[in-house]
């Protein structure tokens, strides 16, 4: 199988072929979903719930997430790697937010998630950075 890329995920949605996502926080996961034949594989910021122990994702800093984006990152030949930008990494300055990307493209990641249209801003100064 061969590496999953954007131009690869935009053929698949033109054709209509189903696309999957599933998320991992360490090493022997990924390395189990990217041998299963996962396309995507999330780093997602609900690892504060799930692997740390919050609340909720709040507390989940930029540090945890590149963290466990390398330890992906080190599991993954073949998917995506998307890793989530946690609470208060991209909300503050457009120009902050694009720090926080590019550290978590360092780390491993190949796309970035970014929820919320109010920070339409941030996307468009990642994207144009040439970070999907």
């Amino acid at each position: 199988m061969e590496k999953i890329t954007t131009a690869k995920l935009q053929d698949s949605k033109s054709q209509h072929k189903k696309i999957c996502m599933l998320t991992a926080y360490d090493y022997p996961f990924a390395k189990i979903l990217d041998e299963a034949g996962v396309d995507i594989v999330l780093i997602g910021d609900s690892l504060g719930n799930v692997a740390l122990g919050y609340e909720n994702t709040l507390p989940v800093s930029m540090q945890e997430m590149l963290i466990h984006t390398r330890a992906v990152a080190r599991a993954v030949e073949q998917a995506m790697i998307v890793a989530d930008m946690p609470f208060g990494s991209f909300q503050k300055k457009s120009k902050e937010a694009l720090g926080n990307a590019i550290d978590l493209v360092k780390a491993g990641a190949e796309a970035v998630k970014i929820e919320g249209v109010q920070y339409l801003d941030a996307v468009k100064r990642i994207i144009k950075a040439g970070i999907p």
